[in-house]
Order: structure tokens, then sequence, then C-alpha cells
């Protein structure tokens, strides 16, 4: 579907799939161009998909066959938390105090580029100071981080629940761009994400990162795919501020913010280190950029720092993309993920003889 003023149009009749309109060498164009009937309004669908009445329209995730990769400790403010959980061994409670010695280290805040010169002497200062880690290559190293963050087709999007197992005493929200890529490497357009994250998880042995970031409506995207044009384009997302705000039933409110200029790798340098000679996606990739937020405002006891609690509001926004909503739950009471490629496949055969592919 596509988004005209209130109106939802219904796209099937052109492309079957995201992924599919994705490929085409103009989506932007085709999409502008569509004949495409109206199905819904945007305001009735964008307040069911709160809710939990099955029977009515929602918003899904904008993506569907695009396998889901994403990038961490893409800004220097990640690389630090991701020190200090390591540090901490998981355990929230000697967060507050780690976080000091670590900035003590370092002299302050640091924003370096990852293999610059400046970049070797923040390692050589943290390995002699004895906080050596294997997140510094990463964070400072010529290589960034990519992983799949969640299968394909398992996204949740805007109004769903997203969950939190509830094994976890440490997690956050990470909001995100994600930027929506075609087969050939090229960014098409795109999203917000939030790439809920298990703080005490990952941060026993980053062997667990599978463990921390996919889990059952761990990944949300949405609340569409901007795509890219001549206005909208990647050097205008260059300078995005993406804002987070949390609303707790116990009253609690944390707000934060991802401001993309900080960001300490190009989106080329990501998109080019997950796609290329080396690994190709036939249906294309969202890619999760990373981000600069991690948060040490207090929720309860002074120093025992923030995590979750089911029912919070988690509201990510930024001027071109619009606002991503979810409420978090424990991931054990929320419906199983059922909807799979074998699904997916029945669903287009249901809509009748496959057409050449032509896009």
């Amino acid at each position: 579907m596509t988004v005209r003023e209130d109106q939802l149009l219904d796209l099937t009749d052109e492309f079957s799939t995201v992924a599919e309109l994705i490929e085409h060498a103009a989506p932007e164009r085709a999409v502008a161009q569509a004949a495409a009937p109206v199905r819904w309004s945007l305001r009735d669908v964008a307040a069911s998909s709160a809710g939990a009445d099955p029977n009515v329209p929602r918003l899904l995730a904008p993506i569907d066959l695009q396998v889901i990769k994403a990038c961490g400790i893409t800004f220097t403010e990640s690389l630090i938390e991701r020190v200090i959980e390591e540090r901490c061994r998981g355990d929230f409670t000697r967060a507050s105090a780690v976080r000091g010695l670590v900035m003590d280290a370092l002299g302050g805040r640091v924003a370096v580029a990852p293999g610059s010169p400046e970049a070797l002497r923040v390692n050589e200062v943290l390995t002699a100071q004895g906080m050596w880690s294997q997140y510094l290559e990463v964070g400072l190293g010529p290589y960034p981080e990519v992983f799949t963050k969640a299968p394909v087709l398992s996204s949740v999007g805007h109004g769903s629940a997203i969950g939190i197992p509830s094994f976890s005493e440490w997690n956050n929200p990470e909001p995100e761009l994600v930027l929506v890529v075609d087969s050939g490497g090229r960014v098409k357009g795109a999203s917000l994400g939030n790439d809920v994250n298990l703080r005490d998880v990952e941060g026993r042995s980053a062997l667990l990162l599978g463990m921390a970031k996919d889990n059952n409506a761990s990944c949300a995207v949405g609340p569409f795919i901007r795509l890219l044009d001549g206005d909208f384009t990647l050097d205008v997302l260059r300078d995005e501020e993406i804002t987070l705000q949390i609303d707790g039933r116990d009253g609690f409110r944390l707000e934060g913010h991802n401001s993309l200029s900080r960001i300490s790798r190009t989106f080329e340098e990501l998109v080019g280190a997950t796609y290329g000679v080396h690994h190709q996606y036939p249906d294309g990739f969202a890619l999760f950029t990373g981000t600069l937020f991690a948060p040490t405002q207090d929720r309860g006891e002074e120093g025992m720092g923030f995590t979750h609690r089911p029912g919070d509001r988690v509201t990510i926004s930024s001027p071109h993309l619009g606002t991503l909503m979810n409420t978090t739950a424990p991931t054990e009471e929320l419906p199983p993920w059922g909807f799979g490629l074998l699904a997916m496949s029945k669903y287009l055969a249901g809509l009748g003889p496959a057409r050449t592919f032509q896009h």
C-alpha cells in the first residue's frame, strides 16, 4: 500500500511484495503513477493498530522479504556503553560506577573516526588502563559490526507490542534509522526502527548477541518506508534527528535522541560492509544503522539506571519519517510469530498466476 494524504491505496495489482517495489528502477515514480484503489483510512488503521482486535486492519512492518540486518557500535557513545556492559558482566547494579571509571580513563567524551590515528590512540589509552574490549575493534577499527537482527517477515509495525523476555533485568529500546536497500546495494528508502536490546545478556558475552537481539516481537519497523527522490535524499538523512520518548504506567518518562550527524561511519560504509562480492541479498535488505542513545537515567533506586517495565509506551519520531509507537510486553505473553515464508508463499500463490518480473 501507499499513503496519499489520509488514504491508504492498495498497490497489490502493481507489486505483490514490498521487495518487488524496491527492485523497481524508480520506485518513487512507480508509486506516484500507480492507479491504485483506495482501501482504508490512514487515521482509522493507525488508531486500530494499537488495539488487540485481530479482525480489523492494522499496520504491519513496511518490509517483507528483505533480510533484516543491523550495524552496531556506529557511534562513540554506543561504544562506551558496550564497554561498560562488558565490564559489568551484565550486572546493571555496577553500571554507574564502571561508567565513571571508563570516562575517567578517556578523559571525558571522545569523538573519533574509526581506523584513524586518533582512534588508535583511544584504543591504546583504554588498553593501558586495563580496559581492552572486543568492542574496541568494531568501534575504532576499520570494519563495522554487522549482524542479522531478526528473521525475514518477523518484524512488527506501528502500534504492535514489542517483546521483552522475562529473563532480562536490564534492557532498553534503540531508536534507529533503517535503510531499505535493493538487491544491487542501492538505498531506495528509509524508515524508523527499534532495535530492542537486552543489555544484561549482551554484557555477559558478545557471543550471546543473538539471544540479546532476536526474540519474538523484538524488532519494530515503521510506520512506513519513505522512498528516496529528488528532494528526499541520503544527504537529508545524514542530518536527521531521531527522538525517543518512553512513558511508563508508573508515571516515569525518559527522553532521548539519536543524531545521525554524529554517526562515526557513513551510510555508504555500512551498506558496503553488508553487501558486496562477499554477500548478496536477492530480495534486498533492511539495515539498522545504529544509535548513540543509551539510557542512564535512574528509574527507581539511585545508581540502578533504566530498564523497561511492561506497558512502557515507546515513541520514536523524526521530521522526515514520522512516528513509530509500540508498547512493551513480556515476550512470552505475546502471540507467537506464525506468518513465515511458507505462509507468504501460499498468500502470493493465492493472488493468481505469477506475473513476469519486468521492473
